[in-house]
């Protein structure tokens, strides 16, 4: 429980209105008390931590100086928003966040007026906050609109197309570039590395320092310098400052501002609100910032499970080796007998298992931003000369290169391999991050092929298979957590391409199951069993190209027929089949069980699967009401 007495200043605020009659020391205070509070909070359920400690003073100068909510904020994903939940009356929400019914951990338009856009994937802010400006200039309202985005977030290319179009149309807005040169891993935006350079360069802080400091000794005069500096257009600033990418792009740049100092962020807030066009204020901050522990991991403690707030030390769960991991490994292993083989992520080395190889060969590992649309055609350019690359994205973010996968790979039949971790339901991220529509989406490219695994032992052996066939693009899907722990043999077996695998003999009723759903298959069927019903188990294996014999094999056998999948059933597996048992002609009864064609709320992976129903209990009952047999 969180000792309330502690706080002098925090629980003061339901609202940022209530913030906009403090003083700059009970502001201060505020925002020490706001970092106090997530570490007391997160530490106890866990969530994304990292990015919202580097924020809190930027949040606190921009709703202070910004009448919100009818001034729009527009943040890039929701990781550094959770001092923005805090000042916006779910303060006390915050110990449910993630969790079933509680709030999101990202920004949620039905959960707040403060919450102007949704934001899951990185890279949206400058386009959704172009949007709003102009609708504002169409309907002749006085909203001010603001977009912050993450260096991490520049490396999308979507942010660049953003900017281009605000400079040609130049409407009042603001964007906040928060550059603290971390997205989730460390960053990998050359540009970044543009501003670090010219910012550290001696020559340019010499001369900014000694201008800086003689203005600031001048009163309102040098304020009247200061501002006119910082009003300069092309030439002698864009010499002196890492602004002339932004200046291009029609942006007015002012910066690098420290993004801790909660004096100069309202200050140049205060200053840029009423002028003309858009705007680009710059400031630099740190990941973690205030919390020791978080300042001095890798990751900032980007997003953390429950741990020690004295130590930043996770609290352990007991559990086998993730998929993650598995993964991971066996591209190891595999690369150290191929070289020809490299791993490509968008930014999620660790997330996607791809340190390993990072860590072994990393002239083979290549980290591309969060770029998923580069990611892939780089890997179809690959591939055109011999390469195999494998791309690890979460099922989620390749949404995002959907196109490119058509275009770029599966037109020209190249043989690149796609990995996607966090396949189905993630759980606490929410319907931004669940895998619902990966096979649905994969299932329609031609030339695709498509496994999902029903153990560690088959995935490791799916991804050799995937690496050693050479007609054309191969992805394989797989759920976040960890695996079940099945004995891995030494070397790998290659799964001949299309073909099922029978686990258990039946005579009542089929059960189709793919990936993670055969596990779910099992647990269901015994207990079916128990009530006298005899559930034949098919692990599919391959969604893509369906096991047409089995099939045939099992339309012959079974008048009713059960697929399982843990992806949306509208275009998935099961549609697969159906649309096979049409061009058929057969007459079966068939019942898919899957994900609802809906988007799915957060809550755990468990909570959410007995909610649907396809854990194994409301398997067993999706198929006693199929069968007719009630029984108990």
């Amino acid at each position: 429980m969180v000792d309330e007495s502690k706080y002098k200043v925090l629980f003061r605020v339901n609202s940022p209105a209530d913030i906009r009659t403090f003083s700059m020391d009970e502001l201060k205070t505020l925002c020490i008390e706001i970092r106090e509070y997530m570490v007391d909070v997160i530490s106890q359920i866990g969530g994304h931590f990292g990015g919202g400690l580097g924020t809190v003073e930027l949040t606190v100068a921009l709703h202070k100086v910004f009448n919100t909510p009818n001034d729009l904020i527009v943040w890039d994903t929701g990781h550094q928003a959770y001092p923005h939940k805090i000042l916006t009356g779910r303060r006390d929400q915050l110990k449910s966040i993630r969790r079933l019914n509680g709030i999101s951990g990202f920004l949620k338009r039905t959960e707040s007026e403060y919450d102007a856009f949704g934001a899951g994937h990185a890279s949206t802010s400058i386009s959704a906050a172009l949007g709003m400006a102009v609708a504002r200039d169409i309907q002749n309202t006085d909203k001010k609109v603001i977009a912050v985005i993450g260096d991490g977030a520049m490396t999308g290319g979507m942010a660049y197309e953003a900017m281009n179009n605000s400079g040609l149309i130049k409407s009042n807005m603001i964007v906040v570039l928060n550059d603290n040169n971390m997205s989730i891993a460390s960053n990998v935006w050359q540009i970044s590395n543009y501003f670090s350079e010219m910012i550290s360069h001696p020559e340019y802080n010499k001369f900014k320092g000694a201008i800086w400091d003689l203005t600031g000794k001048l009163d309102n005069f040098g304020d009247g310098i200061r501002r006119v500096t910082a009003r300069l257009g092309s030439g002698i600033k864009s010499m002196l400052t890492p602004g002339m990418l932004f200046e291009a792009l029609g942006f007015r740049y002012f910066g690098p501002i420290n993004g801790h100092s909660l004096d100069q962020l309202i200050k140049i807030f205060e200053q840029v609100k009423n002028y003309n066009g858009p705007i680009l204020v710059h400031i630099t901050s740190e990941k973690g910032k205030g919390y020791k522990p978080a300042e001095n991991h890798v990751q900032r403690l980007h997003a953390a499970t429950p741990f020690d707030k004295v130590t930043g030390e996770a609290i352990k769960k007991s559990g086998g080796a993730s998929y993650t991991t598995i993964f991971g490994n066996a591209l190891v292993e595999i690369a150290k007998q191929n070289s020809k083989v490299i791993g490509i992520t968008a930014a999620m080395p660790d997330g996607t298992g791809l340190d390993f190889l990072q860590k072994e060969t990393p002239e083979r590992y290549f980290d591309v931003g969060i770029a998923e649309e580069h990611a892939v055609t780089f890997a179809a350019g690959l591939a055109t000369q011999g390469i195999i690359p494998v791309v690890a994205i979460y099922s989620t973010f390749l949404q995002r290169a959907f196109d490119q996968i058509i275009h770029d790979v599966a037109l020209q039949k190249l043989h690149v391999v796609f990995v996607l971790d966090r396949a189905g339901l993630v759980g606490a991220d929410g319907p931004t991050h669940h895998g619902s529509f990966d096979l649905t989406y994969l299932r329609l490219i031609p030339n695709m092929i498509i496994m999902a695994p029903k153990d560690e032992a088959e995935l490791r052996n799916m991804l050799f298979t995937a690496i050693n066939y050479k007609d054309g693009p191969v992805a394989i899907r797989y759920p976040r957590g960890s695996a079940l722990g099945v004995p891995i043999q030494n070397g790998f077996v290659e799964i001949p391409v299309g073909k099922a695998e029978k686990i258990s003999s039946g005579d009542d009723v089929v059960l189709l199951a793919v990936g993670n759903m055969v596990e779910y298959a099992k647990k269901a069927s015994e207990k079916l069993f128990a009530d006298g019903i005899h559930a034949e188990i098919i692990n599919m294996r391959f969604v893509k190209p369906l096991d047409t014999d089995i099939l045939d094999e099992c339309a012959k056998r079974f008048g009713k027929i059960v697929t399982l999948e843990e992806s949306t059933i509208v275009g998935g597996f099961g549609s697969g089949l159906l649309e096979y048992f049409a061009e058929k002609k057969y007459k079966n009864e068939i019942l898919r069980i899957g994900l609802p064609d809906q988007f799915v709320d957060h809550g755990t992976q468990e909570e959410l699967h007995r909610i649907i129903g396809i854990d194994p209990d409301g398997i067993v009952e999706k198929v006693k009401l199929f069968l007719n047999k009630n029984i108990n």
